[in-house]
């Protein structure tokens, strides 16, 4: 697919385009293409992590055909617009982020646009990649299969009794945690008191 093609297929969750989602698809075209996929691989040959969510992932989506549902996508949320590219065959893992003046060089690119929104909105979609973006070969503290894990594993957490998958149990002192019970949970259960009246005193 072309550029058109992405960002048209991207809009289908959107009622609007937007600079992110360009930024998105050309970071997605880069990546692939920094691993030598000529067109989105259709068998789990290329793992993307995102390390922010929202509008700029569905260009990127729509670029690459990975997604969470075929576990081909995940997100690490580090509130950047940064996705590392790994070819799941080889292991090599390819950084993609803008470089850190994108905006006054797309800016600079339609000189005649003093609105930044709209400079963004055309430049994203004709800057070369070598002005856009900042491209480095990483290596991953993980392994491939680690990230990936195994599909169908499933345990059950020995503190709050729910089932964990995919291998993503911590073990603490020979048991099997879920990070909720293990680490700090974006979330608490409150605790509910029990009213007594006073005749139950």
């Amino acid at each position: 697919m072309n550029l058109a093609q992405i960002l048209e297929k991207s809009m289908q969750d959107h009622d609007h385009l937007c600079p992110r989602q360009i930024l998105g698809a050309r970071i997605g075209m880069a990546g692939m293409k920094a691993l030598n996929f000529t067109e989105p691989p259709k068998k789990k040959e290329l793992l993307i992590i995102s390390e922010t969510d929202g509008c700029f992932v569905d260009g990127v989506i729509a670029a690459t055909g990975c997604t969470v549902g075929h576990r081909t996508l995940r997100v690490e949320d580090y509130g950047k617009v940064a996705v590392t590219f790994v070819d799941t065959k080889t292991s090599r893992a390819i950084r993609i982020a803008p470089k850190l003046d994108i905006r006054e060089q797309a800016s600079a690119h339609i000189p005649n646009e003093p609105r930044h929104y709209f400079a963004q909105m055309q430049a994203y979609q004709s800057m070369p990649d070598e002005e856009m973006f900042t491209i480095a070969e990483v290596q991953l503290n993980k392994s491939v299969e680690e990230i990936v894990s195994c599909a169908g594993m499933r345990v059950n957490c020995d503190m709050c009794g729910e089932e964990i998958m995919n291998e993503r149990e911590l073990k603490r002192d020979g048991l099997n945690l879920c990070r909720a019970c293990a680490l700090p949970a974006y979330y608490q259960v409150p605790i509910v008191l029990t009213a007594f009246s006073e005749s139950n005193l």
